[in-house]
């Protein structure tokens, strides 16, 4: 269908009944008196419940073995096992890292994520061969997926010489966001590991988005050092601390002097609300006005077995993980997974309303927590105008 459509009889959020006018494949108008225009392509919504397409806020498109066969998980305990393991299963087992970003970017398509930030390996072995095959796959999937990428130095910013240079090349290939890696535990010196970071960023003009694993206060050092290079260079509201668990370490006291820091320089949080870490405070720093939002990590890699990609399921898990019972507080979570990560990740012309990009979302739900606790097929899925999904099923 074109991207200029009528949509009728669907329940917002609040329970209004509304019909959408989409134009140009933006949202033209919404609201219960919007009338068809002629010769205009009409849908009728059958009552269901009307959602903003989906935000995934991280993920590692570029290592998952989505659809392939099962991995066999054997890796130890650490983090650093877990790296060298990857780079070593990558290199040996001919996993393709175009196919399978192609192959994870549909199911979340298909599941009705319309907004993607990836994180992709940047490696000295590697080289950019990562990147190059999910830049095929945002230029596959551009027509429908709004695709940030990251370039993460998977390996750490200094512990493999080299890498600054190929992350530097990697801005300059399309990567939209610089990552980092727990510049004290993987680098060994986060004064020169966060410098080398924020040069780079800087170079390029570029947003960070960093994985802090850290935990307790060695990791409240670094955030320390990495909100001192935010405010003395000026980059309020670009950077992301991915994962940060040393939020959910710290004394409330000491946690709460590095909150109101963070959201003074518009440091935005980033959670896939593990069950087996400590995790930033969810309602505490959405009361202190931090944008704090949610993505599912890694999907069936050499990680970890979990993971799908649905964004419902992820806020599912967010909501269980914060013990968010109310229908209210389950709204969180699924913000956490939409409006938040869109302001997050600062994807532009998000939401239900005139203007936005028209990315909708069709479910058969009484209410939004209904929809995050039931997951429901999704029955009609539009991205950027164009319907791609009808019952569950790519079009």
């Amino acid at each position: 269908m074109a991207a200029s459509f009528h949509l009728s009889n669907v329940r917002l959020a609040d329970g209004q009944r509304v019909s959408v006018s989409v134009a140009g494949g933006r949202i033209e108008a919404i609201g219960p008196q919007v009338a068809p225009q002629p010769g205009v392509p009409a849908e009728d919504g059958g009552a269901a419940l009307l959602l903003p397409g989906f935000v995934e806020g991280h993920t590692h498109l570029d290592k998952s073995n989505w659809g392939r066969p099962w991995y066999r998980n054997e890796v130890g305990p650490l983090l650093t096992d877990r790296i060298g393991n990857e780079r070593e299963w990558r290199k040996t087992s001919g996993h393709d890292s175009a196919a399978q970003s192609l192959a994870l970017s549909r199911a979340f398509v298909q599941a009705g994520t319309t907004r993607i930030r990836t994180h992709v390996d940047v490696d000295t072995e590697a080289g950019l061969r990562y990147l190059e095959g999910v830049l095929g796959t945002r230029q596959t999937m551009r027509d429908v997926l709004d695709m940030q990428i990251v370039a993460f130095p998977q390996s750490g910013m200094l512990k493999r010489p080299g890498t600054v240079e190929l992350l530097d090349r990697a801005l300059a290939a399309g990567a939209d966001v610089l990552g980092a890696l727990d510049p004290a535990l993987i680098d060994g010196d986060p004064v020169a590991s966060l410098n080398a970071t924020f040069e780079l960023a800087q170079r390029h003009r570029k947003p960070i988005d960093i994985h802090l694993h850290e935990p307790g206060e060695i990791g409240a050092f670094t955030l320390r050092l990495l909100l001192d290079r935010v405010q003395a260079l000026g980059m309020q509201g670009e950077v992301v601390v991915s994962h940060a668990f040393c939020l959910g370490d710290l004394a409330d006291r000491e946690r709460d002097v590095l909150l109101e820091r963070i959201a003074q320089l518009r440091v935005a949080l980033l959670t896939s609300a593990p069950p087996s870490r400590a995790v930033p405070p969810l309602k505490i720093c959405r009361d202190k006005g931090i944008t704090i939002f949610g993505g599912n990590d890694g999907i069936r890699d050499t990680w970890s077995p979990y993971g799908v990609p649905d964004m419902l399921e992820r806020a599912m898990l967010i909501g269980m993980r914060y013990d968010l019972r109310r229908d209210d507080d389950i709204a969180i979570a699924f913000d956490c997974v939409s409006e938040a990560a869109a302001r997050g990740c600062h994807f532009a012309d998000y939401g239900l309303h005139a203007g936005a990009r028209a990315d909708l979302v069709l479910v058969d739900a009484q209410t939004v927590a209904h929809a995050v606790v039931a997951r429901p097929k999704r029955k009609l899925v539009v991205a950027n105008g164009r319907f791609v999904v009808r019952d569950g099923e790519l079009i």
